[in-house]
């Protein structure tokens, strides 16, 4: 019932996961306007969009919806909220982020590992070898392997983790206090609105019930003075 009439080819999907249909742009306004709707107090969508905002800075592959939940949850905001906060970022800006985030992290922790494209495919390429060959091991003859994971934990993952925790929370923080007025004042408006429809169906109900009145005084006058005399 719910899957598409024509189903779309792989490479139609791969574009959009980068590059939604409708641009970035009008996702974000979606993401934006879905916020500003959530029936819940300005301060608790807040807390939940400085938790799933902060969330989707760090590196859960997978993971980021869960750990949005919880975060929430921690500080008692909207659970939507955060989930909704997760999308902060996009594959587009996620790349530039990741490695300035890297390399925050490199200065902090005094890590002196190369950040070039080729040193961080490496990287990559090496844990995914030991994590392939680590599944595998259980059922073949290879001796599990950990040395490229723990180089991928030392030089890449902490790193990123330590360099994304600062400027996330700072990002986050101020979504946090622009989010509070933009809610409220959205509240705000659509409850004058839904004020103002009331008053107007009150009125109308109001002269419907008094037209209705006089209609049946109307029918009701002839019966009441009776028949003449002759």
């Amino acid at each position: 019932m719910f899957k598409r009439r024509d189903k779309q080819p792989l490479s139609q999907v791969a574009k959009e996961f980068f590059y939604p249909r409708g641009g970035i742009v009008r996702a974000t306004r979606y993401v934006l306007h879905r916020m500003r709707r959530l029936p819940d107090s300005p301060h608790r969508v807040a807390r939940g969009v400085f938790a799933g905002s902060l969330v989707g800075f760090l590196p859960l592959p997978g993971l980021q919806f869960l750990a949005a939940w919880g975060a929430a949850r921690a500080v008692r905001g909207n659970v939507l909220a955060a989930l909704l906060g997760t999308f902060n970022t996009n594959p587009l800006t996620t790349p530039f982020f990741a490695v300035m985030a890297m390399s925050l992290g490199h200065w902090i922790m005094g890590v002196e590992a190369p950040l070039s494209a080729k040193a961080i495919g490496h990287a990559f390429g090496r844990a995914g070898d030991d994590l392939w060959r680590n599944i595998k091991a259980p059922f073949t003859h290879d001796v599990a392997q950990w040395d490229g994971l723990i180089q991928f934990w030392h030089d890449i993952y902490v790193p990123y983790f330590v360099g994304a925790l600062i400027p996330g929370v700072i990002l986050s923080a101020i979504a946090y206090y622009l989010t509070i007025p933009l809610v409220s004042a959205y509240q705000k408006a659509r409850a004058a609105k839904a004020h103002e429809r009331a008053e107007k169906r009150g009125k109308l109900r109001k002269a419907l019930a008094e037209a209705t009145e006089r209609l049946k005084r109307k029918t009701e006058r002839p019966d009441a003075e009776g028949p003449g005399e002759p």
